[in-house]
C-alpha cells in the first residue's frame, strides 16, 4: 500500500471522529455567529501563524462573499493591523495584541472567535479574557483537549488531533462549513 493511500485512509478516519466529536459546538457556534451579525455586532476572529491566516480567511469570507452575494458582514481579524500589533508589541507586549484590539472594538454581545491548535496561545488567551471582561462571547478552535483556552470558552470546537496538519486540515474544513451555513442566513 502507497504512503498516498495510508494517508488517505488517516483522513478518511480523522472525517468520522471529527463529525462525532464536533457536530453540536458547530451547530452552536452557527446559531452564535449568526445571532451577533444579525444585530451586527462584531465578530473579531484571532489567531498566529496558521491560525492568524484561518482568521484572515474567515473575515475575507463574510466580509466579501463565501458563495453567494449578500450583504457584508461585521467580522474582522485581529493579525491584519501590523502598525497596531508591532507598535503595541514593541511598546507593551506581543501577549496583549489581541486583548488590545478586543478592548478596542468589542462589544457586549459580540463574539471573538479564537483560533488555537495547541490551545495556549498566550496572545489568544488573553483576547478571550478580555473578551470575557466585556460580556462578548468566545468561539475557541483548537487540538484535542482545548489547552487552555478550553476553560475561556462558551462554545468549543475541538479537532481531534494533537497533529497539527491534521487540527488545520480540520479547522478549514469546520470554518468553511460555517461560513456557509452562516451566508445562507444573509442570502435574500
Amino acid at each position: 500500500m502507497s504512503n498516498f493511500k495510508i494517508q488517505l485512509d488517516s483522513v478518511a478516519s480523522s472525517l468520522d471522529l471529527l463529525h462525532a466529536s464536533t457536530e453540536t459546538s458547530i451547530q452552536e457556534a452557527i446559531a452564535l455567529l449568526s445571532h451577533a451579525l444579525k444585530v451586527r455586532l462584531p465578530v473579531l476572529v484571532c489567531g498566529n501563524g496558521g491560525s492568524a491566516a484561518d482568521a484572515q480567511h474567515i473575515a475575507g469570507e463574510m466580509v466579501g462573499k463565501f458563495l453567494a452575494e449578500r450583504k457584508a458582514l461585521n467580522v474582522r481579524a485581529l493579525s491584519t493591523d501590523t502598525s497596531v500589533i508591532t507598535a503595541w508589541a514593541n511598546d507593551v507586549s506581543y501577549d496583549t495584541v489581541f486583548s488590545r484590539q478586543v478592548e478596542a472594538y468589542g462589544q457586549p454581545g459580540g463574539v471573538l472567535w479564537a483560533i488555537s491548535t495547541s490551545g495556549n496561545s498566550k496572545n489568544v488567551i488573553e483576547a478571550a479574557l478580555q473578551a470575557k471582561k466585556q460580556d462578548m462571547k468566545v468561539i475557541g478552535m483548537t487540538g484535542e483537549g482545548g489547552g487552555a483556552l478550553a476553560n475561556l470558552c462558551d462554545i468549543l470546537i475541538a479537532a481531534p488531533s494533537k497533529y497539527t496538519p491534521r487540527i488545520q486540515e480540520m479547522h478549514m474544513m469546520i470554518y468553511h462549513h460555517i461560513c456557509e451555513m452562516i451566508e445562507k442566513k444573509f442570502v435574500k
